[in-house]
């Protein structure tokens, strides 16, 4: 008989930001596939939880996946996270939801912390329809490129984005998309946890001030003024 896989969401900065569910079943699963074992190592350690980790990446997705469907196979409970947030959203993760699904594997969500829905809810800006787009592309060209395609889109618009890429980023979407609202929140749930609202311009002439570190989450709103920076 098949194991169970179970995608669990966990903490994105704040470690008491996982659920009472999401615990339980870290406690009596076999394994934990994850993407760096010293990071899930520290929640583990937080809530005393001490199972076998299996580092699962990017990098190493193709050989680590076959691995964790043959656990599953044997019999294993297998549970997969990352080092923030929910599974499988902008990581490697699908990829092995997709096989264990072909391979008619179980495939439980333990759900949790999200980015992308935490930034989101605390933007002011329209949650009613929305388009996440992972990571931009890293040049100028194309990133140019894939704003112009959602310049007419009257959905909300979120994307994450690194530190170093965060000031070019907004200057394109200044660029590209003209006087539209943005919201960059920044270290969501941790200690320097910060969201800031305004025009890309405002944005921008901040962050040149005070140099960008983090983790970064932005949101664009080309329909509804929001309340200014």
């Amino acid at each position: 008989m098949h194991g169970t896989l179970y995608i669990v969401a966990t903490p994105i900065g704040n470690l008491e930001d996982i659920t009472l569910r999401g615990i339980e079943t870290l406690k009596n699963i076999d394994l934990i596939a994850c993407e760096d074992t010293r990071h899930t190592q520290i929640l583990l350690a937080r809530y005393d939880i001490h199972k076998p980790l299996l580092s699962y990446f990017e990098h190493n997705k193709q050989t680590r996946s076959k691995q964790i469907i043959a656990l599953l196979e044997e019999g294993k409970n297998v549970a997969l996270v990352s080092d923030a947030g929910t599974p499988g959203i902008s990581d490697p993760g699908f990829r092995v939801v997709k096989e264990a699904i072909a391979q008619n594997i179980s495939v439980v969500p333990i759900p949790g912390a999200s980015a992308v829905i935490t930034a989101l809810s605390a933007s002011g800006a329209p949650t009613d329809r929305f388009i996440f787009e992972g990571f931009l592309p890293n040049r100028s060209a194309a990133r140019r490129k894939r704003l112009l395609e959602l310049k007419h889109d009257k959905r909300t618009i979120v994307f994450y984005e690194s530190p170093h890429r965060l000031v070019a980023s907004l200057n394109d979407i200044k660029d590209v998309l003209g006087p539209v609202d943005v919201v960059v929140a920044r270290e969501i749930t941790k200690k320097f946890e910060e969201i800031k609202r305004g025009s890309a311009d405002e944005l921008i002439n901040y962050f040149e001030q005070k140099k960008a570190r983090g983790e970064f989450v932005i949101i664009i709103n080309q329909n509804k003024k929001q309340a200014k920076i």
